[in-house]
């Protein structure tokens, strides 16, 4: 009788080891995910695989570090100097992800505290490198866009080799002292009425330009006129609108040789 308590205690012993077994070398991998596989009896960090999504059966004495692989981001804003030395602000966002294929490598040479112990300060790094090549006024009007890509191509370069991929940089805003700003409006206010000013005077001087090329060819075409129209063509020219007059029906009597120069005359009804 009193064995019966004791194979029932070993056996529910043995029932929750082997749940506790199962239970510790089960490892379910989420979408967007990727394992890290630590040989605690072994050479530590597996570094030649990497486990995607899924379910997976490990040694119970082993572990799984999981990773996000899929696109993660981080802003921040950094207080940096422009070229003259002037503090300017830089609101931006980086996105990036681990190297699928080295993960582990990152997980025993970087730790899971990879995005703020090599990341951040390689994107603070290339922000105040680029931004000390520009002024205010470059940073403030037109250089946003060759901005982001220069400070990607840092940062790309930076981490080349510490097995973080970064996919982009958006710069999204660029603050300035308010005295600065103030003056580089202006000044690009006065510039645009400049370009205003200029664009109204060519424009007139086209229009003058138009005028006068447009008089100097009457003014050819008359002389040529003028030149063609000897007496003889004038009184023939006369002539043939005389004609046509003596045609109308308001025309009575052509006297022939009356008028200026003996072009006809023509009487009316009157």
């Amino acid at each position: 009788m009193e064995k019966l308590p004791k194979a029932g205690l070993i056996a529910i012993i043995a029932v929750v080891l082997l749940v506790i077994i199962v239970l510790k070398s089960s490892v379910v991998i989420e979408s967007g995910q990727a394992g890290v596989l630590f040989r605690t009896l072994d050479n530590g960090v597996d570094r030649e695989n990497t486990y995607g999504e899924g379910f997976h059966i490990i040694a119970p004495w082993n572990d799984m570090i999981i990773y996000p692989v899929r696109q993660l981001s981080v802003s921040d804003k950094m207080r940096v100097l422009s070229v003259n030395g002037l503090e300017v602000t830089v609101d931006g966002t980086v996105w990036y992800q681990p190297e699928y294929n080295k993960l582990p490598y990152l997980h025993q040479e970087k730790g899971r505290e990879y995005e703020s112990q090599i990341l951040a300060p390689a994107i603070s790094a290339a922000a105040r490198s680029v931004v000390g090549r520009y002024t205010p006024e470059q940073l403030y009007s037109s250089k946003r866009d060759v901005i982001q890509n220069e400070i990607l191509d840092e940062v790309q370069r930076e981490l080349s080799a510490q097995y973080i991929q970064v996919n982009r940089v958006l710069v999204e805003d660029v603050t300035l002292p308010p005295k600065i700003k103030s003056a580089i409006e202006r000044k690009l206010e006065q510039e645009q009425e400049a370009l205003e000013y200029e664009f109204r005077l060519a424009r007139a001087t086209k229009e003058a330009e138009r005028q006068k090329i447009d008089a100097e060819g009457k003014a050819v075409a008359n002389k040529i006129l003028s030149a063609s129209l000897t007496d003889k063509i004038l009184m023939e020219k006369g002539i043939e609108a005389t004609l046509k007059l003596a045609e109308s029906n308001n025309s009575k009597v052509v006297v022939v040789g009356g008028g200026n120069g003996g072009l006809p005359i023509i009487l009316g009804n009157q």
